[in-house]
C-alpha cells in the first residue's frame, strides 16, 4: 500500500490528466513519463511472477496501452520470455502509445489469442481509470478470460486500475478484472478505496513517475486518504495545566432500561478518546442500570424534552451524542431537536442510528433544525441509516457513487456525514472528504458504530473540529480494531483506544 503518511491527495481520472498536461506543459515530455510508468510496471510484473516464467502484457488502445508496451520491451531485455496482445490494431494507436508500440520489436498478437494458460503473470493494461463507458464486447471476452486465469491461481498485475473499474467511484463498468495487485502513479484514484474497486485491486503499489507534487496545488483536489497526517495535527495535546473539563465534557443519551447498553459503548468510548469528563443522560427508567454499570461515567437523570434541555444548558458539555439504543419515533425528535436548537457556542453534536431513524424521509427538516441552531453536527449513518433518512431528499440520487452521495447529504444538511462501511466516507459541506483504506472486517459486530459514535464525541468535546474529529474517530476505530485482532467485539473497542492513541 501506500505511504499515507505522505501520499494523501485522492485525485480523479480528470485531476490526474491535469497532473499530466501540467508536468508536459513545464517541459516533461509525455514519453518520458510513460517511460517511467512502464518501468514501474515491469518492475511490479517482475515480482508478482516470482519466476523467469512467461508473462504476458494485453495491452488496450489507449495510454494504458502504451504503459503495457513499454513493460513488455523492458521485461523482453531481462530475458523474461514476453507475449503482447493487443485490443484493436497498432494501426489505431495514436500518440504516446503509438510511440511506446513502435519501440516494441516483439510480436502483438490479437488479444483475444494471447494464451494465458501456464503464465507466470498477466498483466491487464487494456484501460485506466478514465473508462468512460462499459466494458462489452471484445473486450468483455478478454477481461473474462483474465479473470477465468486469476481464479484458476493465476497472478494478475492491473496497470493503474483493474480495467473496467471507474477510476472516480470504484464502481464496475460491465465488468472488471480481478487483480492480485496494481500499480498506479503519482497519487490514487477514489476508485482504489472505494468498494468494489478496492477489493478488485489487490495490493496497491503507487510509483513516482516523474509528476511533481507543486502541481497539487494548481489542481486542489478536495478527497484524501483518511489517515493520520490529514488530522494529526489538530488533536489537542494534553499540559500540566489541564484539569477534567479543559479536556472536554461530553454528554450520551441513553435510550430506555432495555435499551441501555449503546450508549455506555458510546460513552466510554469518549472517555477513552480523551474527553476529560462523560455523562449518560437517563431518563428514569434506565437510571439505576446504567448506574449499575457505570463507574467513570456520570449519571443524570432526566425526564422528557424540558429535563434533556436542562442538561443541555451547562455550557462546559462541548459535545452530546444521541441516537444509540435511543429508540425510534417522536420523543427522540423532541430530544435531537432540543440538542440542535439550544444555545451553546461551540458545541457539536452527534448524530447516528434511532435519532437519524427518527427523521426518515425528513432529510430537509433535519437541515432546518442544523441551521437554526448553528451547532457544528456530525453524522455516522450506515448505509441502510442514510437510505432511510435521504430517501426523499432532493439532489441525493439512490444510484450515484458512495463519495457523491456523502458530499451531497453535507451540503444539504449542513452536517460532517460518515457514511460507514469498510470504505467508509467522511464528507464536509465545504466539499472535502476523506475515505478509508484499512478498516478491517472484524468492526462488522454489533455494538461497533456506537464505539465510533461515541469517540467523535470525545474528539469534538476536547475541541477538534468536526471534520477532522471524524475522520481521525473512523481511522481510530479500525486501528484499534486491528490492535485487538480476532475475536473482536465492541466492549474491546474503547479498551484498546489507548495503545493506539499512543503509537500516534
Amino acid at each position: 500500500m501506500p505511504d499515507p503518511s505522505k501520499d494523501l491527495e485522492l485525485l480523479t481520472p480528470a485531476e490526474m490528466g491535469e497532473a499530466d498536461r501540467l508536468t508536459i506543459a513545464a517541459g516533461t515530455p509525455g514519453p518520458v513519463l510513460m517511460e517511467a510508468a512502464g518501468l514501474a510496471v515491469a518492475d511490479e510484473a517482475a515480482r508478482l511472477a516470482r519466476s523467469r516464467g512467461r508473462i504476458v502484457v494485453l495491452c488496450g488502445p489507449g495510454n494504458n496501452g502504451g504503459d503495457g508496451f513499454v513493460a513488455a520491451r523492458q521485461l523482453a531485455a531481462r530475458a523474461y520470455p514476453v507475449s503482447v496482445g493487443l485490443l484493436g490494431s497498432r494501426e489505431a494507436l495514436a500518440g504516446d502509445a503509438a510511440w511506446a508500440a513502435g519501440r516494441y520489436a516483439g510480436e502483438v498478437l490479437p488479444a483475444r489469442q494471447a494464451d494465458l494458460e501456464g503464465a507466470a503473470c498477466v498483466v491487464d493494461a487494456l484501460f485506466g481509470a478514465g473508462l468512460a463507458r462499459d466494458i462489452d464486447g471484445e473486450a468483455r471476452a478478454v477481461v473474462e478470460r483474465i479473470n477465468a486465469y486469476r481464479r484458476a491461481g493465476g497472478r494478475v498485475l492491473a496497470v493503474d486500475i483493474p480495467s473496467g473499474i471507474d477510476g472516480a467511484t470504484g464502481r464496475v463498468r460491465g465488468v472488471a478484472v480481478e487483480a492480485s495487485a496494481s500499480v498506479t502513479f503519482f497519487r490514487l484514484k477514489p476508485g482504489h478505496l472505494l468498494e468494489p474497486g478496492r477489493s478488485q485491486c489487490g495490493a496497491i503499489r503507487l510509483a513516482d513517475i516523474g509528476i511533481p507534487a507543486s502541481v497539487l496545488a494548481q489542481i486542489a483536489p478536495r478527497a484524501f486518504v483518511n489517515a493520520p497526517a490529514l488530522w494529526r495535527d489538530a488533536l489537542p495535546r494534553l499540559d500540566y495545566r489541564a484539569h477534567k473539563y479543559t479536556r472536554g465534557a461530553a454528554l450520551v443519551l441513553s435510550g430506555p432500561a432495555h435499551h441501555t447498553g449503546a450508549a455506555r459503548l458510546a460513552a466510554r468510548a469518549a472517555l477513552r478518546a480523551g474527553a476529560g469528563i462523560v455523562g449518560v443522560a437517563s431518563p428514569p427508567d434506565s437510571v439505576a442500570v446504567n448506574a449499575a454499570h457505570l463507574t467513570a461515567v456520570m449519571v443524570h437523570p432526566f425526564s422528557g424534552a424540558s429535563g434533556f434541555e436542562a442538561l443541555l444548558a451547562d455550557p462546559r458539555r462541548r459535545a452530546v451524542a444521541l441516537g444509540p439504543g435511543a429508540g425510534v419515533g417522536p420523543e427522540t425528535r423532541k430530544l435531537v431537536g432540543a440538542a440542535l436548537t439550544h444555545p451553546a457556542d461551540g458545541r457539536t453534536i452527534v448524530l447516528d442510528a434511532d435519532a437519524l431513524t427518527s427523521f426518515s424521509g425528513e432529510a430537509d427538516r433535519l437541515a432546518t433544525l442544523i441551521g437554526r441552531g448553528g451547532h457544528a453536527v456530525v453524522m455516522t449513518p450506515h448505509e441502510g441509516e442514510f437510505v432511510r433518512l435521504f430517501s426523499a431528499a432532493g439532489g441525493i440520487r439512490a444510484d450515484d457513487d458512495k463519495l457523491a452521495r456523502a458530499r451531497a447529504a453535507a451540503w444539504l444538511t449542513g452536517a460532517v456525514v460518515v457514511l460507514k462501511g469498510s470504505d467508509s466516507v467522511v464528507a464536509a459541506p465545504d466539499g472535502r472528504a476523506a475515505i478509508g483504506w484499512d478498516l478491517p472486517p472484524t468492526l462488522a459486530t454489533a455494538g461497533s458504530g456506537d464505539v465510533l459514535t461515541g469517540i467523535v464525541a470525545g474528539l469534538a468535546a476536547k475541541g477538534v473540529a468536526p471534520f477532522e474529529a471524524a475522520a481521525a474517530a473512523v481511522w481510530l476505530h479500525g486501528a484499534a480494531a486491528r490492535a485487538f485482532g480476532p475475536g473482536l467485539i465492541s466492549e474491546d473497542l474503547p479498551d484498546t483506544l489507548p495503545k493506539v492513541l499512543a503509537r500516534l
